[in-house]
């Protein structure tokens, strides 16, 4: 029977890396029953690289996929780039015996302008050729903005429509943010997905405190705009099963688990949580 492999994102592990070091927060995932991460938001130091690949290898981990610009998201932004750097990260992945590597985003200055749109896919499409070279698969990763239309046709279509390497990481809870579900969408990208990033949707508490003296506009509806939250799996209302069963069959080998705001609550614990609820749905050989 056709499984996939769960995992986690480490870019929500950002801070616990810089508190206990890479390879102490991986001892803890490995305890909390996971076997795979995507690296986001890591800086790629040597002795990071070094301390992923010690501990892939100690806790039996594996490196699932590593993250890379296309090119700064803004002129001057610091940041490893595919454009600068790229036998730097092409040398990691192999160190870290990784194949897939997924660009986060598009820059900020090519949204909302289809021409320069068209630039970075023709740039993307055209490193994705180069890193097959080397072995290594190029994904692109959505959130919501990726469903704006440009002359009628999504963004994220535009970007499958003019490649023919580039597969696509895609994000259950952006995707369910940007208007659409997720279960169509992952069908219609059958043979493109290798990766997708698991986190539930939720409606959070109204802050009520924004009325507390008088009514200010402003205040109030920045809250109330603002209730949308990251959940961690089977706290909020995405159907997680159809989800999953949708990208295994559209040919996902990583259901990777994400929360990009934890509300105040540890890391390890939002993970435990969204395990446990995996397992609930009869997922617990997927570890």
């Amino acid at each position: 029977m056709k499984k996939g492999k769960i995992g986690v994102q480490m870019m929500m592990l950002k801070g616990k890396v810089e508190e206990l070091g890479v390879y102490e927060t991986l001892r803890q995932v490995r305890e909390l029953g996971y076997g795979a991460v995507e690296v986001s938001q890591i800086p790629m130091t040597p002795e990071n690289v070094a301390e992923l690949k010690r501990a892939s290898e100690d806790f039996d981990i594996k490196i699932a996929a590593l993250s890379a610009a296309l090119e700064p998201m803004m002129p001057g932004m610091p940041g490893e780039t595919l454009s600068n750097d790229f036998d730097k990260i092409v040398s990691d992945c192999k160190t870290l015996n990784c194949n897939f590597l997924r660009i986060g985003m598009l820059p900020f200055t090519a949204i909302g302008h289809k021409d320069k749109i068209m630039e970075f896919v023709q740039k993307c499409d055209e490193v994705a050729h180069k890193l097959a070279e080397h072995g290594i698969e190029l994904y692109y990763h959505n959130h919501h903005i990726e469903f704006q239309k440009y002359d009628g046709e999504y963004l994220l279509d535009i970007i499958k429509n003019n490649t023919s390497k580039i597969g696509f990481e895609m994000d259950v809870h952006w995707i369910h943010r940007g208007g659409l579900n997720p279960v169509e969408v992952l069908k219609n990208y059958a043979g493109r997905i290798s990766l997708i990033h698991l986190k539930d949707y939720r409606i959070g508490q109204f802050d009520v405190s924004v009325l507390e003296g008088g009514f200010e506009p402003a205040k109030f509806f920045q809250a109330f705009n603002n209730v949308v939250q990251f959940a961690e799996l089977g706290t909020g209302s995405l159907d997680l099963k159809a989800i999953i069963e949708a990208g295994l069959e559209s040919g996902s080998q990583y259901f990777l688990v994400e929360q990009d705001d934890l509300y105040g609550r540890d890391p390890f614990d939002c993970l435990r949580d969204s395990a446990n609820h995996l397992r609930e749905l009869g997922y617990a050989d997927w570890f």
